[in-house]
């Protein structure tokens, strides 16, 4: 199975659950906002952060598990 993320570290999850709790249903609109300013800005490794978490807040909001469960 291809990878669906990857976060360096614990803020970018605590972005994503943070997102979910402000904008409920509208956080991947919001992530996909935030990746977008950072790419016009110039800013490749926010956009890919951003990016990244919006991946995140996908697999967040499926009510079953997703990949290999241990």
């Amino acid at each position: 199975m291809e990878e669906l993320f990857y976060i360096a570290d614990r803020s970018g999850l605590q972005q994503a659950t943070d997102l979910l709790r402000d904008f409920g249903d509208a956080a991947f609109a919001e992530a996909a906002s935030r990746a977008v300013r950072y790419r016009e800005l110039g800013n490749a490794i926010r956009f890919c952060e951003w990016r990244q978490i919006e991946r995140v807040l996908v697999v967040l909001a499926q009510s079953s598990a997703v990949g290999t469960v241990h």
